[in-house]
């Protein structure tokens, strides 16, 4: 019999300030009819781009919640994993996935590691080294152009070729997961557009979505991002859709928070944007490359 809604459990930290984490994950997946059974790893008055923020870890409550789950035979048609606080968090992850995944389930791990070329500075290369076994437990792996090239030990520059991305798309599919998507790749002429591609080995295609890029930062879009990716392939929508309603969806946040004058690191301002979750599939801006 088939369940009337879906679950996920999603294995995040909770951010009192700013959209981030699973305050962007829960009201995104909800809206596309996905149950959020959360598992946070930490609770934090704000995300960590404010200074002086309030930390809780929950690191040596996880066990016990996950414990909990199981003893009440708790079931999961997805595990979706983001920003982890250590190398111990991305134990019980693993943990977790081979506890609850089975054949069927959908399991989406975020490599949140860094940006814009460089590692986030509450990490190190151990963290990194972890994050490579993590992502061999995943089916689909969602990591920015920084995360990806951390990920593969390669170099970082401000200069991608379509078929630098492909090769190392490859590469990622290589580790384990059989769908690799690097967000957040610049395209030429430089601060015009920006780009998504994807590679499915399964399908043995690559697909690329684009946008125009805006000169605004916003914590939390990849939350965003990697949520609608989870709720459209859960969905049942194509690789391709999934992407392109991801990219849309964001680039539709991001223009609607723009025009404000609110603070940045509060984060796109989803509320106004959400519904559009509803609307049917439309006319896709995808492109298979070659």
């Amino acid at each position: 019999m088939n369940k009337p809604v879906q679950r996920v459990a999603a294995i995040h930290d909770l951010s009192g300030v700013g959209r981030v984490s699973l305050t962007m994950i829960i009201p995104i997946l909800s809206t596309m009819g996905v149950q959020v059974c959360p598992l946070p790893t930490a609770v934090l008055s704000s995300h960590s781009a404010y200074k002086d923020f309030y930390f809780v870890d929950l690191t040596e409550h996880i066990e016990g919640m996950i414990n909990h789950w199981e003893k009440i035979g708790y079931e999961f048609d997805s595990v979706y994993s983001g920003f982890l606080g250590s190398s111990a968090q991305i134990e019980m992850v693993e943990y977790f996935i081979r506890k609850f995944s089975t054949e069927s389930s959908l399991v989406v791990i975020d490599p949140v590691l860094g940006d814009n070329g460089k590692l986030y500075k509450t990490f190190d290369d151990r963290m990194v080294a972890e994050m490579k076994k993590l992502v061999k437990y995943a089916d689909v792996i969602t990591p920015n152009i920084t995360e990806a090239s951390l990920l593969l030990d390669e170099e970082y520059s401000d200069n991608f070729s379509i078929e630098k991305i492909k090769g190392w798309l490859l590469k990622l599919t290589s580790m384990g997961p059989d769908t690799a998507i690097i967000t957040s790749i610049p395209e030429k002429p430089e601060g015009k557009r920006t780009s998504v591609v994807a590679y499915s080995k399964k399908g043995k295609r690559f697909w690329k979505v684009s946008c125009d890029y805006i000169p605004a930062f916003y914590p939390g879009t990849g939350d965003a991002f990697t949520s609608v990716i989870t709720g459209s392939l859960l969905q049942g929508d194509s690789l391709p859709v999934a992407i392109d309603r991801a990219v849309t969806f964001i680039s539709l946040a991001i223009r609607s928070t723009f025009g404000h004058e609110n603070d940045p690191m509060e984060g796109i301002m989803i509320e106004r944007v959400l519904d559009s979750l509803k609307a049917p599939v439309q006319m896709g801006s995808y492109e298979l490359l070659s």
